[in-house]
């Protein structure tokens, strides 16, 4: 099989927009975690002989934030040993791997976006899960086979995401109330996928790099804008007050980085894509999902 490309986590919100946006001729196969368990080396080890890729964008994930602080096994045989079995594989035969991880690898007290090259510090098993799988990936493969691309805070029109989340809750409640003291950049799962696909067309772009829409904001401020774009596409129909809370008012049972805005100035330039502001990205995803409701009946 003449493959280019394999993405692993190919069901997830990240590899539906992976798939939607593949370059027209280029040879890609997706396969969900039913079709390629990368926790489990024999199956990576069998798949990557067999198809022979000369990429794979491993968006395989276990993101379960505060479920990882029960299951550590789980989250870290996907997100740490997940990549260390296809760095073994692909080591041996040539393959390139593009790994996404996440904001969450930083301890969110910084005061300025964080470059690929800073200090990390999880908070939690999730974010320690995803720091080692980085880790083990570029230690067996190096910056000239391997991309590891951070992210943050993903969502997009399929899956279980915050913006949707928020989108039923106005739906459900009279009242809402949101964490207003941590701060990331919203990201669209569509452009960042068109950025990873960039990468697959720049073997020389390797190592650590960043990559997330514009702009900051918190979950509140998110929230607010679901709320206000939600009514410009009419999928809000109700006026449901927001109230902004601190994150101790809220505990849950992982910790979040109160900060954790991301510098993607070095990928942009690699990559040659366009910057969007988190607020665009949020339009076009709830647009997106508007799309994908069917028609009101007609009076």
């Amino acid at each position: 099989m003449n493959l280019h490309c394999l993405v692993t986590g190919a069901l997830g919100q990240l590899g539906r927009d992976l798939t939607a946006t593949c370059p027209p001729g280029l040879e890609a196969m997706f396969l969900g975690a039913d079709d390629l368990d990368v926790a489990d080396e024999d199956e990576v080890t069998a798949a990557l002989i067999r198809l022979a890729p000369r990429v794979v964008i491993n968006a395989a994930a276990y993101t379960a934030v505060d479920r990882a602080e029960s299951e550590p096994e789980r989250a870290h045989a996907v997100n740490a040993q997940g990549p260390a079995n296809l760095a073994r594989i692909a080591r041996i035969l040539g393959i390139r791997v593009i790994h996404i991880s996440t904001d969450y690898v930083f301890d969110g007290r910084g005061c300025r976006p964080y470059r690929p090259g800073d200090a990390t510090g999880p908070l939690g098993v999730y974010g320690a899960s995803k720091l080692a799988g980085e880790q083990r990936l570029l230690e067996a493969l190096g910056p000239q086979q391997a991309l590891v691309i951070r992210t943050a805070w993903l969502h997009g029109a399929t899956g279980a995401n915050f913006p949707k989340t928020i989108l039923r809750l106005l739906g459900e409640r009279d009242r809402l109330r949101v964490v207003a003291d941590q701060v990331g950049s919203p990201t669209w799962t569509r452009p960042l996928a068109q950025a990873l696909w960039a990468a697959v067309a720049r073997p020389q772009v390797g190592g650590i790099h960043h990559w997330t829409d514009a702009g900051a904001a918190s979950w509140y401020d998110l929230a607010v804008a679901v709320a206000e774009e939600g009514r410009a596409l009419g999928l809000v129909t109700r006026e449901v007050p927001i109230d902004p809370i601190p994150a101790s008012a809220y505990p849950l049972p992982a910790a979040r980085p109160h900060y954790s805005l991301l510098d993607c100035d070095a990928t942009r330039v690699a990559l040659e894509q366009p910057v969007r502001h988190w607020r665009e990205g949020l339009r076009g995803m709830l647009s997106e999902l508007r799309g994908r409701l069917p028609e009101p009946p007609a009076d």
